[in-house]
This record gives structure tokens, sequence and C-alpha cells, in this order.
């Protein structure tokens, strides 16, 4: 078995990227810099192995990474985290329960570090290593908890769907721009001004490799399309406007502003259309019998009935045990054992 963890550069970078891998085995720590090895497809067979357990906490979004970075697939895995959630426990981060296990106190000083920066320093690589180093010793602690709460089987189904995590597609700009706007009340002109003002923080961002955060606030766009500022003093009288963020980007953003005013107002993209009231009515009585269950197990809801399961069965509104094993395949375990009481909650018979 090999515990694995990842450090990324997202507060960093417009594209964020692995920075840096860690592996332990139960002999020795390895640090791995993907930033100076051009290959790396030699760890792809480890992480595909069905033979090496990689044991992780908090996989979700190492997965998502290694997937988008370098193409690599997973089999054979473990998660501190998702256990410890399985059984029950409060405190689920990684220094907490290693605290909780063996006394061990982590230094987080360098959880948002700049690790695209070279070289790392002694500190930032002692973190890093402290990250995996006792992952193989805290597996063995939950696995048997797993073991003697009859729950392993659970966690099993859950480490099998971390794998097939897949790499989240970008929304487009025009749909970004909308989220963006939250209660605010912005026209469809105005709207436009703020797609035009959103492209231009992504070429500023991407040309100084930098998260758009750190070019222009969210909030600092929709506050300039919501006041079209014509000149630079109005710019600056925004809260969201520094003096100095103003005479950095005032040209641009002004530019932005009346090429927005020029164009014809975008449309808001398509959202789904509200569900009718027989589907409100079941999801609400499945929530109701998801938290309900989760209390009596001493677990969060969703790990009674993840998020995604939950909405295919409302969806589906399966009529007996065959139509609902289809849809609960990739979940047999919660089937198996509470395959009669979602039917009988939909219907008010086990189906």
């Amino acid at each position: 078995m090999v515990a694995v963890d990842t450090e990324s550069n997202s507060l960093f970078a417009y594209r964020e990227q692995v920075c840096l891998l860690q592996f332990s085995t139960p002999e020795q720590d390895y640090l791995v810099d993907p930033l100076a090895i051009a290959d790396l497809s030699p760890l792809g067979e480890i992480f595909a192995s069905t033979k090496i357990e990689k044991i992780f906490h908090a996989a979700e979004y190492d997965i998502i990474c290694l997937k988008r970075d370098f193409g690599f697939e997973f089999t054979n895995l473990f998660d501190t985290m998702v256990a410890g959630r399985i059984l029950g426990k409060g405190e689920i981060g990684l220094a907490s329960m290693l605290e909780a296990e063996f006394g061990v106190h982590l230094n987080k000083r360098f959880q948002r570090a700049n690790w695209g920066r070279r070289p790392l320093d002694a500190g930032m690589r002692e973190y890093a290593q402290f990250d995996t180093h006792f992952l193989i010793p805290l597996r063995n602690c939950v696995y048997d908890e797993l073991a003697n709460s009859d729950r392993l089987d659970l966690a099993k189904e859950d480490f099998i769907r971390l794998c097939d995590t897949s790499v989240p597609q970008p929304e487009s700009d025009l749909m970004n721009c909308f989220k963006m706007v939250g209660k605010n009340d912005l026209s469809p002109q105005q709207m436009t001004v703020l797609y035009e003002l959103y492209l231009y923080r992504e070429r500023r961002a991407e040309t100084a490799d930098l998260p758009t955060f750190k070019v222009l606030s969210n909030q600092a766009l929709v506050d300039i399309a919501h006041t079209l500022p014509t000149n630079t003093r109005q710019l600056e009288e925004l809260d969201g406007i520094s003096p100095k963020v103003a005479a950095r980007h005032a040209d641009g953003l002004l530019n932005a502003v009346q090429q927005g005013l020029s164009r014809p107002p975008v449309s808001r993209p398509p959202f789904p259309r509200r569900p009718d009231d027989e589907y409100l009515e079941r999801m609400d009585k499945m929530k109701d019998w998801r938290k309900q269950k989760g209390i009596e197990l001493g677990v969060p809801s969703d790990v009674i009935l993840p998020r995604d399961i939950l909405y295919n069965i409302v969806g589906a509104n399966p009529q007996n045990s065959d139509s609902l094993r289809d849809i609960m395949s990739t979940v047999p375990w919660r089937f198996s054992h509470f395959g009669s009481e979602i039917l009988q909650t939909l219907h008010g018979r086990e189906g």
C-alpha cells in the first residue's frame, strides 16, 4: 500500500496545476516534483494497479487534479476522510483525526503556500512529507473500526465511486457571468457590460498568470456593470476599486463598459424547468427519510444516500425492487440495506 497526497497552486496561477506529489510507504516518504520531471506516466501504473492500495485523505480533489493534469486512472483506493464520515466521526480533517488517533499535531502553516515556487524550502518539504507520513497507520485504525461496525462494505462502495470521479467541465463564460450576479438586479444591457468586463479580466489574468480574483473581484465587476462609469473618478468611487486598481485597469475597464453598451444585449442561458409538484413531494419525503436515517446511524445524511443517487431515484420514481436495483447499481450495499425503506418512503409499500 502507498499513501498519496498532492499540492497545487490554485491561489497563485490562472490555470491551476499539480505542483507536488507526496507518497509514503510503510518504510519511506517520497516527494515527486512534476515541474521538474517531464514524464510521470510510470505513476499511472501505480494508480491503476488493482494490487496496490492507494490511501488518500479527502481524495476527490486530488483525483480530479491528477486526472486533469496527467490522465491517470484509479482503482483500489482507500480514503481516510470518507471512512471517518461513515464512522460518524465529528472531526474528519486530517489534523483532527491524527491528533485523536495518535496525539500528532500537524503544522498547517503552509496550507495556502505557493507550491509552484522553486526551490521549496525545508519547511515546505517537511509540511508536504507529513501530509502522507501517518496516512497508512491512520488507514489501519479506521479500517478496523469499519470492520468492527459492519460498515467496511459501505466504505468500499464509496471508494469505488471515488475512483470514477470525473473532471468537471467548465461553465461557459456567459453562464459564469449570470451566476456572478446573484441577487444584483442588472438589466440585459448591463449584463452585456458585465460579460465584456468578465472577458477583460480573463485576458488580464491569463497574461499575468494570476487567479482572476487577484485581478478584480466578482463584486467589483458587478458594481461597474451596475453603475456604468465613464471616467476614472467614477471608477475610484466604487467600494471595490482602489485608486491603485483604478490606475492599473481604468482604460481596459472603461473600454469594456463602452463595448458592452454598444453590443446587442446578451440572452440569459436556459435554466432547467422547475420540477413538478409530484417530484418535489417525492424529494421532500426522501430527504426527510435520509435525514432521519442518518440521525439513527449517527452519520451525515449523504452517507445514507449520496446526492446523485438520491436525485436519480426521485427523478425515475421506481415502482418496484428491480427498477430500484438498476438505479442503485453502483451502491449495492445501500440497496440491500435501504431498498425496502426507499420504496416504502416513495409509495407506502416495499414494491
